[in-house]
């Protein structure tokens, strides 16, 4: 079966996310809190990258199980990273844990013990900002992902694939991408081919669609384009989102239309979802 391949410090594998920063992001996420699209994602991303650095840390240090690009769309395209990492493509995690650009204090509500929550200060790193303005370059972003996908394999061709995620909330505006998103999902390693999902990003509220079988119910053209890009969730990751509680088949994609806050977390969350560390 493809998508079993251990994942060890010698047997690395890479997340590539590709952050649209558009002029658009700028608008507020559907909703009931109001936070910019943006603000979200930005804040999503900087959570995932704790939390892996968490995962993968022991007695020793943080180990490079995974290398993480972060990768931003809009008026330019290239690495999104903040401070000592900037302009830095992929960047083995140890590395990305030492050095986020700075540590915020966050508040949050945790158990008081006694059925209730209270709010406590907690340190946030953030290795990316939310950066907005220009229009929507997925393809040229798609295949900026794919040159980096392509020097991957050549370095490592036996390992759990790259898995890209982009995350936008429009249109691309530098012609229809599925061509550069083919180029990505045909490549493989010997465990199976390149992991491609896509998040659209909402503005307007309303039901998700969360890891649709089919386009059948898709709203436009546009959402079935995102749609047919997108990588079949593999069996790890299908069994991951149903027990979280999604309803998922055989050709259950790596696909989440009109987002909210929620969404954007779950999304990740199972997306970045690989096979046991060694």
């Amino acid at each position: 079966m493809p998508y079993t391949a251990e994942i060890s410090r010698t047997n690395p594998t890479c997340f590539i996310f590709l952050i649209d920063q558009s002029t658009s992001m700028g608008d507020q996420i559907g909703g009931e809190i109001p936070q910019k699209k943006a603000d979200v994602v930005a804040d999503a991303i900087n959570r995932l990258l704790r939390e892996l650095s968490v995962k993968c840390a022991k007695e020793e240090g943080v180990r490079d199980y995974f290398h993480i690009a972060v990768i931003g769309y809009g008026a330019t395209v290239g690495s999104a990273f903040s401070g000592a990492l900037a302009g830095r493509d992929l960047v083995p995690l140890s590395e990305v844990a030492d050095n986020p650009a700075r540590v915020d204090e966050r508040t949050q509500k945790v158990p008081d013990g006694a059925g209730g929550l209270v709010e406590r200060t907690v340190a946030f790193p953030v290795w990316m900002d939310p950066v907005i303005g220009g229009g929507t370059p997925m393809s040229r972003a798609l295949r900026y992902a794919e040159t980096l996908v392509r020097d991957w394999i050549t370095e490592h061709p036996n390992v759990f694939p790259p898995i890209v995620i982009n995350l936008t909330d429009g249109e691309s505006t530098d012609g229809i991408p599925t061509g550069a998103a083919t180029a990505i999902t045909s490549q493989a390693t010997d465990d199976g081919e390149v992991l491609l999902f896509n998040l659209h990003v909402s503005a307007t509220g309303g039901s998700p669609i969360t890891f649709p079988n089919s386009d059948t119910g898709l709203p436009d053209s546009y959402a079935q384009t995102l749609f047919s890009m997108s990588s079949v969730l593999p069996n790890h990751m299908r069994s991951y989102a149903a027990a979280q509680g999604h309803r998922i088949g055989d050709s259950t994609r790596g696909f989440v239309y009109n987002a909210d806050i929620t969404s954007v977390v779950q999304f990740l969350d199972i997306g970045t979802r690989a096979t046991e560390l060694r």
